[in-house]
């Protein structure tokens, strides 16, 4: 039976945000919202427990980790390849992607150069942390380098699995519409800077930059943006330098 919240097929192992308190979503016959609650809370602490392993590993090797997330569709891997193609010469840069199927993400990286590492969730609508934990251990990221976490395509799940990252970054594509920032909220409130991708569309849409930015805002105040175009190169300058101060010895700057 499809999950009518995130459509991950509703028999991916865990309980999907938002379902406890709606009965008529709970996907194990016979159990109330209260028990789902007490199963999505362990599940969430769990994950944080590993999640914070992964930080302090991170953190002992200075290695810079972004999680990357987004509706399916939104540029996200086209984005990553042109960032990882520009960054590779002066930082040591590794992935982690995460796709329901396929290894085609990892490949389209690897082709940079790139060290890349797949994890396929199967109905799974997010990556977790423990998942991420695994992936580190096989993929042994250089000391004082950038990790790329692509997320499953999603913008309801991941926001509340933290993988151990630095920052979530959001991408969101011109061509979803302005209004994506008020229909997931959450997502919005978890990241910490939001990529307005495929700009260079604009001149042929009906599509409020200022507007979704301001929605952006409204949900969280502190969400740096950055306007972006992978495919024409507009703002990635700004991109890249967002992450290299983050890979050096200071914090990046929210703004």
């Amino acid at each position: 039976m499809m999950c009518s919240i995130c459509g991950c097929g509703g028999d991916a192992g865990h309980p999907h945000h938002g379902d406890a308190l709606r009965p008529t979503h709970v996907h194990a016959p016979g159990m109330d919202g209260r028990r789902m609650v007490r199963i999505e809370q362990d599940i969430l602490a769990k994950n944080q427990r590993y999640a914070d392993a992964n930080r302090r590993y991170l953190a002992g090797r200075g290695i810079f980790a972004l999680n990357l997330v987004s509706s399916p569709g939104s540029g996200k891997t086209t984005l990553l390849v042109r960032t990882v193609e520009a960054l590779q010469h002066r930082l040591s840069v590794a992935v982690i992607e995460g796709d329901q199927q396929t290894g085609r993400d990892a490949e389209r990286i690897r082709a940079t150069g790139v060290a890349a590492l797949q994890i396929n969730t199967g109905k799974g609508c997010h990556l977790d942390a423990h998942m991420v934990g695994h992936a580190l251990e096989q993929l042994q990221p250089a000391a004082g380098g950038v990790l790329f976490i692509e997320n499953v395509g999603n913008l309801v799940c991941p926001a509340a699995f933290d993988l151990g990252e630095a920052h979530k970054v959001v991408v969101l594509s011109v061509t979803e519409g302005e209004d994506k920032p008020l229909k997931y909220p959450d997502m919005f409130h978890a990241a910490d800077l939001m990529l307005l991708n495929k700009v260079d569309l604009l001149p042929y849409l009906e599509f409020d930059v200022d507007v979704c930015i301001d929605y952006a805002r409204r949900i969280n105040p502190k969400l740096a943006v950055l306007q972006v175009s992978a495919i024409r190169g507009d703002g990635m300058a700004a991109w890249l330098d967002w992450v290299g101060r983050g890979a050096g010895p200071a914090p990046v700057a929210i703004l």
